[in-house]
């Protein structure tokens, strides 16, 4: 971040002129001019009409000439006059208009308060991205409304929004977002180029710009972070990331992303980093063994009878004795009655697909090993795969898993543990050439950063995370400057 020295009237607007909902309103009242500068995205649009409109009827009956006699006829409490620059540079990230005189701008001075209430709702959880602890601000559709829950958050000028119209039809307002100081100025140049370069008819949503931008659209693999959380996004932009998102949707899209991107949850930095770094550690447990649980009982049953201990042997022929099917086209069978029951689940209303999913998975289970169709053993196997495959923060991310188990499954029944080895190899290749805004999709481990190894497969201690990712290039490594743990004993051992 940018030095936070002295301040001036006029470095303070031209730092917020930089973001486009930055706006100035002019105001003459005959004898003088005024000028009122606000972020559009933070200030009660109706209210700011109320007070013009007032001014403007005071200034047809009276001459007003200076600041004070036009702060005479603001109908609002909380008025401040005279504040310092610093003061300014607070306030107007609260909600409030500066006014000052357009023949005098480093003059007198005063803010109005005309806070938004946008975003403040009863109910605005996220419904993808829950969390048990922490915040659960999530966005909307409303583009306004999320720069504003944003701007909320990073009190500061240096949050940078571009908007650019996409679509020939459509002309959707997309936002661009950054931190001035601490995002690479070349991964926003590459981001803004790839929007504006866009050529599509109608933006539905963030997801499409998604697909349309990304570095390689033949990978089931999300290569930037999509969320409707608040707390998420805001993380991202402080470690030098660039958001956007869409008007009419939800989702913020971040990048440069990487892998591990997809395993971070938010609630990792409200927990203690030791519990913290369980969960993180049992997510990508989840991962793998939801990748890879039904390949291996494929590929046991079919090729290597040999490595099962006897005793598990004997109930794994027993649960088989009488099905008919190969071990592949068996767990072929559940997997695909799997993916049935959770989009069948998915689209149909939510107390009517959440009974459908608990009592249709039940009995159609119990009946398929009556039936002899599959065995007891594998409807485990299957259940608990389905379940690690949302272990991931991301829905993306965890759609990618879902299909990447069935290919691996056809080379473990062709193959045994070699089409796993096979699989296992083109999916590392495949990784490792993957990029995501022209940066390396699987560093800090390819290419090797070891400093940036600290917040990935475990979730460090705040002591050792003041600085941001040296892969992401920011202009400001430094985060905070964390101080040395003080140890006090307040009891008296006399």
């Amino acid at each position: 971040m940018p030095n936070q020295q002295a301040y001036s009237m006029a470095s303070i607007l031209d730092s917020c002129k930089r973001s486009t909902d930055f706006v100035t309103t002019p105001l003459s009242t005959g004898k003088e001019s005024f000028s009122f500068s606000y972020y559009k995205t933070l200030i009660d649009v109706e209210g700011l009409g109320h007070l013009l409109h007032a001014l403007q009827t005071a200034a047809q009956t009276e001459e007003i000439g200076d600041l004070r006699g036009l702060l005479a006829h603001v109908p609002m409490d909380g008025l401040e006059t005279d504040p310092d620059p610093e003061r300014v540079r607070e306030q107007i990230f609260k909600g409030c208009l500066l006014v000052y005189r357009d023949s005098d701008p480093e003059g007198p001075c005063a803010l109005i308060p005309v806070p938004a209430k946008k975003g403040l709702r009863s109910s605005n959880e996220t419904d993808m991205e829950f969390s048990v602890v922490g915040p659960k601000i999530g966005f909307i559709e409303d583009l306004d409304t999320n720069i504003h829950l944003l701007r909320a958050q990073l009190n500061t000028p240096d949050l940078v929004l571009k908007e650019i119209l996409v679509g020939s039809i459509s002309r959707s307002r997309v936002a661009l977002m950054y931190i001035d100081g601490v995002a690479n100025e070349e991964n926003v140049a590459k981001m803004e180029k790839r929007l504006r370069a866009i050529d599509f008819d109608v933006v539905f949503d963030t997801s499409q710009l998604d697909q349309i931008i990304s570095d390689n659209s033949r990978t089931p693999f999300p290569l930037f972070t999509t969320t409707e959380r608040r707390d998420r996004v805001v993380y991202a932009l402080i470690t030098g990331q660039v958001a956007v998102i869409s008007e009419g949707s939800p989702y913020f899209i971040t990048g440069p992303s990487t892998l591990f991107d997809f395993f971070l949850s938010p609630e990792d930095y409200f927990l203690p980093w030791i519990l913290g770094s369980f969960f993180r550690m049992i997510r990508i447990f989840g991962v793998i063994f939801s990748l890879f649980a039904s390949s291996f009982y494929v590929a046991l049953m079919t090729y290597h009878y040999e490595v099962i201990p006897k005793e598990l042997l004997g109930r794994l022929i027993y649960s088989r004795e009488n099905v008919p099917f190969a071990p592949f086209l068996e767990a072929l069978f559940l997997e695909i009655t799997v993916e049935f029951l959770r989009e069948a689940g998915a689209r149909l209303p939510s107390r009517i697909g959440q009974s459908l999913g608990i009592v249709g998975g039940i009995i159609l289970g119990q009946a398929a090993v009556e039936a002899s169709l599959t065995s007891n053993i594998l409807i485990i196997i299957v259940s608990l795969s389905a379940l690690t495959s949302f272990v991931t923060p991301i829905y993306k991310m965890s759609n990618a898993i879902r299909f990447l188990r069935f290919p691996i499954i056809l080379l473990a029944a062709v193959w045994g543990s070699l089409g796993i080895a096979i699989a296992v190899c083109f999916l590392l290749v495949h990784l490792s050439r993957l990029r995501s805004l022209g940066y390396p999709y699987t560093v800090p481990f390819f290419p090797v950063r070891v400093k940036d190894m600290k917040d990935s497969l475990i979730r460090p201690s705040y002591a050792v995370t003041g600085t941001r990712p040296s892969y992401l290039k920011p202009r400001s490594r430094i985060r905070y400057k964390p101080e040395a743990e003080r140890k006090s004993n307040d009891f008296d051992e006399e």
